[in-house]
């Protein structure tokens, strides 16, 4: 994995995202902090419901208002927080220096107006192209990411490509102004194996040519390991865990990225047993007074159900929520 700068792109203080329901406030996010380095890949991992994708949106100011809000918290990307920008600065951020591949391009993209033209709005709005501009960049972008006959192809309707193809649409989309940061949004769900493949390879290389920062948001951590430097593991709309990538697979320090990593299967286990996390993701809405893990950690003692864990440094670049993470990271050194 190439080294990124030392430079912060983006930097993330405090931030807390609500969504009031009748259930009671959901805190989606809760306090979460993180950077990402220019020319880094972030990758951040958790079960549905951790507050991920809402974490992600948050730093686009997407999230829909009501029923969410962005309580408190700063989100710096060069310098300027994204929270205090007017809206038609967030208008000329969007797409120009932040840039998202959405998790379901089908309805990310609009159904009713053609490819070229949805393509062409990008460029048109924030590179100033005129339309002859606009519809010969969209088409050098389609065959940059891979769209056989992308001059003939451009005038088709999302429906008239496949699901792979789709999502080299939003990916030709999201990179035709060169962000400076790509946040790519489980970017191969519902892909075959081998779609898959070329997805990541061509985020990949994309991401070497221009020299952007990406944040990588997904439940497979095959693919964390093979495409990211740092890695966070969000539970509960809380960072649990925090390091680089090749650290946090061998040395993890808290029970559940433990639990996560147990959970992948072993093509050598001839038992064919898959280790899961007992029970289920607590409700946001009524979260415990102790570790909101404690209910299903293998860990677990009174002062989890009792106290919220303290955030544990246990190396200069490796963090984890929870009381017992430096005998975690132990016990995981001396296994590995």
């Amino acid at each position: 994995m190439t080294q990124p700068d030392t430079v912060n792109l983006l930097e993330v203080k405090d931030l807390h995202v609500h969504f009031r329901s009748e259930e009671g406030t959901v805190k989606a996010v809760d306090g979460i902090s993180f950077d990402v380095k220019q020319g880094e890949t972030l990758g951040i991992v958790g079960e549905s419901g951790s507050g991920k994708t809402v974490a992600n949106l948050s730093l686009m100011r997407l999230i829909p208002e009501p029923p969410g809000e962005i309580v408190s918290g700063s989100i710096i990307l060069r310098g300027r927080d994204v929270l205090k920008l007017s809206a038609s600065d967030l208008r000329r951020l969007r797409g120009k220096q932040v840039a998202m591949i959405f998790q379901d391009p089908m309805t990310a993209l609009n159904p009713f107006m053609r490819v070229s033209k949805q393509l062409m709005e990008v460029t048109q709005l924030h590179l100033g192209h005129t339309r002859v501009q606009a519809r010969e960049h969209a088409v050098k972008m389609l065959e940059h990411v891979g769209i056989p006959d992308a001059s003939e192809r451009i005038d088709s309707y999302p429906h008239e490509f496949s699901g792979g193809m789709r999502q080299r649409v939003m990916i030709a989309m999201a990179l035709s102004c060169q962000p400076d940061l790509l946040i790519a949004d489980e970017p191969t769900t519902a892909l075959d194996v081998t779609i898959q493949a070329q997805i990541l390879e061509l985020i990949k290389r994309l991401k070497a040519e221009t020299g952007a920062s990406v944040i990588l948001i997904t439940h497979d951590l095959g693919i964390v390991a093979g495409m990211t430097d740092q890695v966070i593991v969000m539970y509960a709309g809380k960072i649990f865990e925090r390091a680089p990538t090749g650290e946090l697979f061998q040395n993890p320090g808290n029970p559940y990225t433990r639990g996560l990593l147990r959970s992948v299967p072993n093509p050598t286990d001839e038992q064919g047993q898959l280790y899961q996390i007992p029970g289920q993701p607590p409700d946001l809405a009524r979260l415990p007074a102790g570790c909101p893990f404690a209910p299903r950690c293998e860990r677990a003692e009174e002062i989890c159900r009792r106290e919220f864990p303290p955030f544990v440094q246990l190396t200069s670049e490796h963090s984890s929520l929870c009381h017992f993470a430096n005998e975690v990271y132990a016990a995981s050194k001396t296994v590995s």
